[in-house]
């Protein structure tokens, strides 16, 4: 890939870029809760504009249904870039109309515009090569140069992401070169011992980063609420946790595999349960206990791994020289259930190795949870990307950027 680095030295200034960047930043209430995926682009938007640039910047925001919708307006996360940037961003209310047109043709050397949600037009989506690349087409107009940016959109095989690369000389931007970098680190030459610790609620979702680390990894830790699929394949009763049946199988292959190579899969040992979910926005306090793993009361769900689980993936995680986390280890967003993501969080601040958190609710959670961004080797900005990368496909985006 050729990176922004060169696009620099061949000189944009009056140039008109456009950046695809990854401003899907959470909302409550029109109020951005993370602006962590606006801050990871402020590199490539200044470097571009301090060079004279005139600075595009695209994006999607939710899942709007090819429509416009305005709670999935870019407009909250435009202004926030702004106030990052310390300079006025212009907003385009469309896409690719009239207003996106007037936004660019209006822009001064150094100046950036941010164009409505890409989403909001069907062929940013669509199956059809055909739509997809018209919508490529319009978008193109507007530009001179294309700099990819959005790391948590490259797995996806999309109009700006896919199709619009190939009709403009195409850059990798700061942020998609550094999740390359780390990336790699995870997948070649890895320094050894290589710890994985995996959360979230569904076994589905990490059954084939799995099924590629058991010839990769060391030791794998399991937590969440796909830890009780694991837990009812080896025989424990889960009460009413989250449990996926029908992934019993696979999880049996995965545990019998992980034994033959010596991989060490490691699953709670205690789990914090409760007589059902708490209420998240009000954070009353439910009724809760630390229970074995293997002896779960009938009835009762479990929220978090507990503190004996805790200390022992703690433990597994001390001497590790690689370490990639993704996933919380339990509810974290209630004070309750969120020990158990603390402690491997903690864990991955006390390593002395190369420690990444993959994005996604991980990273949402060492930002919920307080910790020191900087205390951790890399916070990734995309979960779903950076799984399918440690799964060995071809991301679109990344493909689209190579020559």
């Amino acid at each position: 890939m050729k990176t922004i680095d060169e696009l620099l030295a061949e000189g944009v200034a009056g140039k008109r870029v456009f950046v695809r960047a990854d401003l899907n930043v959470p909302l409550a209430d029109g109020v951005i809760t993370d602006d962590g995926r606006i801050r990871a682009v402020l590199p490539t938007v200044k470097a571009l504009a301090e060079a004279g640039a005139k600075v595009i910047v695209a994006s999607h925001l939710g899942r709007p249904k090819g429509a416009p919708d305005p709670a999935f307006s870019l407009l909250r996360p435009a202004e926030r870039l702004g106030e990052l940037l310390g300079a006025p961003v212009a907003f385009a209310q469309d896409t690719v109309g009239p207003a996106a047109h007037d936004a660019v043709d209006g822009l001064e050397p150094g100046q950036v515009a941010v164009i409505e949600n890409l989403r909001f037009n069907p062929g940013e989506t669509s199956k059809d090569d055909a739509e997809r690349g018209e919508f490529a087409d319009r978008l193109a107009a507007l530009a001179d140069a294309y700099v990819g940016d959005g790391f948590g959109a490259v797995h996806r095989k999309h109009a700006s992401v896919y199709d619009l690369p190939a009709r403009l000389p195409h850059y990798a931007g700061h942020l998609i070169a550094t999740e390359v970098g780390v990336l790699r680190k995870l997948t070649e030459d890895v320094a050894r011992p290589y710890v994985v610790a995996l959360g979230g609620s569904k076994v589905s979702d990490k059954l084939a980063v799995i099924d590629e680390l058991l010839g990769k990894a060391d030791r794998i830790l399991i937590g969440g609420g796909m830890a009780f699929t694991f837990l009812k394949a080896k025989g424990y009763e889960v009460g009413a946790s989250l449990l996926q049946e029908d992934q019993i199988p696979a999880v049996t292959e995965y545990m019998e595999r992980a034994e033959k190579l010596g991989v060490d899969l490691v699953l709670p040992v205690d789990v914090v349960v409760s007589p059902g979910f708490p209420d998240l926005k009000a954070k009353a306090a439910t009724e809760h206990t630390a229970v074995d793993a293997d002896a779960m009361p009938e009835g009762q769900l479990g929220l978090d791994i507990g503190p004996k689980t805790g200390a022992l993936y703690a433990a597994r995680l001390a001497d590790a020289e690689t370490v990639f986390w993704n996933g919380p280890m339990g509810v974290f967003e209630h004070p309750d259930y969120a020990e158990g993501t603390k402690a491997v969080a903690q864990a991955l601040v006390d390593s002395k190795g190369f420690t990444v958190v993959g994005g996604g609710d991980s990273a949402a959670a060492v930002r919920t949870l307080g910790f020191d961004e900087n205390a951790f080797g890399h916070i990734s900005t995309g979960g779903g990307a950076s799984l399918e990368y440690l799964e060995g496909k071809t991301l679109p985006g990344l493909a689209a950027l190579e020559d």
